[in-house]
Parts: C-alpha cells; sequence; structure tokens
C-alpha cells in the first residue's frame, strides 16, 4: 500500500469514526481535557504506557478559561495539572507506568493516581500495544464555596467532603508506522461518589476515546502528523478533537487545533539539549463557543524528557603519525 493510499484510508476512518460518534447524544465531560493531547496519550489511554524505548517523564499544566469569575466575584476557573512516568522492560516487551492527575473546577477537586501496565508485540511492520490501569480516584467537595437557591434540607452549609473510589481502564492500540489508531476506556467500573449520602449520589461515567492519526514525511526533515481525538461519555457523543502538527528535524514544532463547538488553538513546542531529551511545549486557545459563560483564552503549558536507555557506543579512531608509520 503507497503513501498517497495509507492517507486516504486514515480519512476514510475518520470520518466513518465522526459519523459513528455523532450519532449519540450529548453529555457533559467528567475527565479533564488537554489541547496537547498528542503528547499526554498515557492519560487517554494505558496501552501508551513504555509503548516507546527509554523512560520518559511529563508534566502537563492546564489553565482554561483565564481570568474567569463567577457572579459573586469569585474564582472558579478550570485547572489542571498531568503528571506521567513510564519506561518498558524491553527484554519482556512490557510497559509501565504512574499518571497522576490533579482537577480543580469550582467547589470539586479531583485526584486521580493510576498505575499502567502493557504488553507491545510487534507483527511485521504493525505493533499492537494492550493496556490496563488499576487506581485510585479521590473527590472533594468545598460545601462552603456552593452558593444553593433552594438547598435542600440536610445538605451541609461549610466544610469539605472527601471520598475514595478504585478506579479501572483498558486500552488497545495498533501502530503501523505511518497510521496509527488507539481505543480505550476509562472508569469501567463507573465509581460513585455520594460523600455519605445517597441522595446526593455522583458517578463517574465511563468514558470512551478513539485515537486516530497519520504521521506524513512531505520532504526532508519535515514531519507533518494530522490526529483527531473522539471522546464520549457513557457511549453517547461528547466532543472532538482536531489537530494538525508540523515538526523540523525532531525539535520545532507548530500546529493548529480545534476543539468541537469550544474553541480554537496554536500549539508551539521547541526540544532542547543535544539528543532533543528536554521538550518545551505551549498552547493557546481561544474560546469561540459560549463565550457569555466563559471567560476567552486557556493555556497550556509542557515539560517532557526522555532518557534512553540505549548505551551508546564510542568509536576509537586510530591517530597515526609520520614518525610511527612503518
Amino acid at each position: 500500500m503507497n503513501r498517497k493510499s495509507t492517507l486516504v484510508n486514515f480519512f476514510r476512518a475518520a470520518g466513518f469514526a465522526w459519523v459513528l460518534f455523532l450519532s449519540g447524544s450529548a453529555f457533559a465531560q467528567q475527565d479533564p481535557q488537554f489541547t496537547q493531547y498528542m503528547h499526554a496519550g498515557a492519560f487517554y489511554n494505558p496501552a501508551f504506557a513504555g509503548k516507546e524505548l527509554g523512560t520518559h517523564f511529563s508534566a502537563l499544566y492546564r489553565s482554561q478559561w483565564q481570568g474567569y469569575t463567577t457572579s459573586l466575584g469569585t474564582g472558579g476557573a478550570p485547572t489542571t495539572q498531568l503528571i506521567t512516568a513510564q519506561g518498558r522492560l524491553k527484554s519482556k516487551n512490557i510497559g509501565y507506568g504512574l499518571t497522576v492527575v490533579n482537577d480543580q473546577i469550582g467547589a470539586a477537586s479531583n485526584l486521580d493516581i493510576n498505575l499502567q501496565g502493557s504488553y507491545h508485540k510487534k507483527i511485521n511492520r504493525t505493533q499492537l500495544s494492550f493496556g490496563g490501569y488499576v487506581g485510585m480516584s479521590s473527590s472533594s467537595l468545598d460545601y462552603g464555596e456552593l452558593v444553593l437557591i433552594n438547598p435542600e434540607p440536610g445538605l451541609p452549609q461549610s466544610g469539605t467532603e472527601s471520598q475514595l473510589a478504585l478506579d479501572f481502564g483498558a486500552g488497545v492500540i495498533m501502530d503501523k508506522g505511518g497510521f496509527y489508531a488507539g481505543l480505550s476506556a476509562k472508569h469501567l467500573n463507573q465509581p460513585s461518589f455520594d460523600f455519605g449520602d445517597g441522595n446526593y449520589a455522583n458517578t463517574l461515567q465511563m468514558h470512551n476515546y478513539l485515537l486516530l492519526g497519520y504521521r506524513l514525511r512531505p520532504i526532508g526533515q519535515l514531519r507533518i502528523e494530522p490526529s483527531i481525538l473522539l471522546k464520549t461519555v457513557g457511549g453517547h457523543t461528547l466532543s472532538y478533537d482536531v489537530s494538525v502538527i508540523a515538526t523540523l528535524q525532531n525539535r520545532i514544532n507548530a500546529g493548529v487545533a480545534y476543539r468541537g463547538e469550544e474553541s480554537a488553538s496554536v500549539i508551539l513546542g521547541y526540544s532542547l539539549l543535544k539528543d532533543n531529551s528536554l521538550k518545551l511545549g505551549y498552547a493557546f486557545d481561544l474560546v469561540l463557543g459560549g463565550v457569555a459563560a466563559k471567560a476567552p483564552t486557556s493555556h497550556e503549558i509542557l515539560l517532557r524528557y526522555a532518557w534512553s536507555d540505549v548505551q551508546k557506543s564510542v568509536n576509537r579512531v586510530i591517530q597515526r603519525t609520520p614518525r610511527f608509520r612503518f
């Protein structure tokens, strides 16, 4: 299959997935969202753990709706911090990872800590990856920050309540070198948080993610990568992210992205050190939908480090001089 036909198949697959996902109803997003989703694969799909050789660390900070305040003049804009660490037992083709997510929005705060495991199998030119995670999800609610019009009897007026719950998820990735696709499901057990009162139970719905992407090298050291991330909650359509990223000499990258009915984005990145192992990234979102209830901009900062465990051999060059050459 040539490059042109592969690219055509990518857009066909993306179009089919688009129609399939848009056939459902919309539900509220419970997981945080990231514009630089292409650098946060382990957050969406545990099969990304150990997919690349070496050990990788990343940290991502997102400030959504910068400067947003409520009608009472207080804050409440979502802020999210993501930390991931992953590696691979090369001899066993087994990957492992750790993902920590702290998400704050208004009176609610959520902390997820997940341990990930994966298995990677090479079949001809295709790599198949299977992964799963088990973790703890913590949800906290500050009743003092809630403003209720008709509060129900017995509802606390102050104080903070927290609750822990187990969380499970699984995913699979197919990577053919140029085209790749990943499918995952988070919160398979749908943990519920009621803070001791079943009348206020809040269930964390199962989230499904479908990632499609294609790597194109039109000329020299230039790589262009279009991708789409489709997200659903409880089996129904939620939203989608589309991006096109261009990378030059594996060091400089720039691109644009669009989140359905929400925002348009610019993504920039630059890799430092001689081996490009330290990456800095930034994303700027301009809110286009629902501007009356949001602040107009969002910002993301990414820091990623890749440590290669491949031993580099040094070739000794024999130096000859006329004096000792016979």
